[in-house]
């Protein structure tokens, strides 16, 4: 047998024995969880075995349309089912608080989408329930592109960083929790705790802000003031080493900084030229999983994390509800400021 071969039936053995026992529930049935989550279950092929939603008549659909699944209006008896033992939820942000602390209560793994819940208070009343595994659905955290940039920032020296997150007009919910929580818990997540030094509310639910961490300040423009069609987020980090930039979780790359000997730029003379490094791009011609966009923009990785620690195995936690604690506190500055 060739290499080549060989490597293709490891690579099919993998994720064979990649395999699942415990039972799961799913609460909620939007177009976010159609398109991120539940293709990433079904890849895992994770025993799924309700999806609790409000209307009688989605559950006999859901029914019909999953094979193996029973769609249900009743989360009471989806907690009562001993099966059970991980479950999702992913359904109207003003109701997860209340979802959450049923999840907890009834002593099941929660793996609840963002935003868990509104504030810090509430942040704190569902980490005083959690008697087990209870994560976030904050997939930036997961993303190949932010992991690769987590630990390059962790080996320089930070001098500051901008931050652009702009979108459509959101009339719908809470910017802050439903859209901002992603670029807060970001820089947070990369940065550590964060103080809020100016805030300007430049119309509607958009800001202007400057934040101080322990070791960097950055700038960020929170928008809703732009357009979904051409919706952007770019971060960029000025270090030592360069400037990385982060397109999305796309594309990271970092410029080099060019050379300075007595103060004086080599680049101005013609000498001490740098290039660019792309440290992680998606291949968008392989269409492999680990190319695909619910890959690198992190669902896959967060669900299956949360998959392997329900089922007793060695993962990461990165998304625990306790080290949402920094992001909350942010935001709940912004509500003051």
């Amino acid at each position: 047998m060739g290499l080549i071969d060989k490597y293709k039936r490891l690579r099919s053995e993998s994720y064979l024995k990649d395999s699942y026992d415990c039972g799961y529930a799913f609460v909620g049935l939007g177009q976010h969880s159609l398109s991120n989550l539940y293709p990433v279950i079904q890849y895992l092929q994770l025993p799924l075995k309700y999806i609790c939603v409000t209307s009688e008549e989605k559950a006999s659909l859901i029914t019909k349309k999953f094979q193996g699944v029973m769609g249900t209006t009743s989360l009471d008896a989806v907690l009562q089912d001993p099966r059970i033992k991980g479950v999702f939820v992913a359904a109207s942000p003003k109701a997860h608080f209340s979802i959450a602390s049923k999840v907890l209560d009834s002593g099941k793994a929660l793996f609840i989408e963002k935003p868990p819940c509104s504030t810090s208070a509430e942040l704190e009343t569902l980490i005083s329930k959690n008697k087990g595994i209870a994560v976030a659905g904050l997939q930036k955290r997961y993303a190949p592109a932010v992991q690769i940039l987590k630990k390059k920032l962790g080996m320089d020296v930070l001098r500051s960083y901008e931050l652009h997150y702009c979108t459509g007009a959101y009339p719908e919910g809470d910017a802050l929790t439903d859209l901002y929580i992603h670029p807060l818990d970001l820089v947070c997540y990369l940065f550590g705790k964060a103080e809020v030094v100016a805030c300007e509310k430049t119309g509607g639910n958009s800001y202007l802000l400057m934040l101080r961490h322990e070791d960097v300040a950055g700038t960020l423009e929170l928008s809703t003031q732009y357009s979904w069609t051409e919706a952007r987020e770019t971060l960029k980090v000025n270090t030592g080493t360069g400037l990385y930039t982060l397109d999305q979780t796309e594309k990271l790359t970092l410029e080099l900084r060019p050379a300075v000997i007595a103060g004086f730029p080599l680049e101005k003379i013609g000498l001490g030229k740098t290039g660019t490094r792309v440290l992680f791009e998606r291949n968008s011609f392989t269409p492999v999983m680990k190319e695909n966009p619910v890959h690198t923009q992190g669902f896959f990785d967060e669900v299956r994390n949360f998959a392997r620690r329900v089922e007793g195995r060695d993962a990461r936690a990165l998304s625990d509800l306790a080290s949402l604690r920094d992001t909350y506190a942010l935001i709940d500055s912004l509500r003051q400021a």
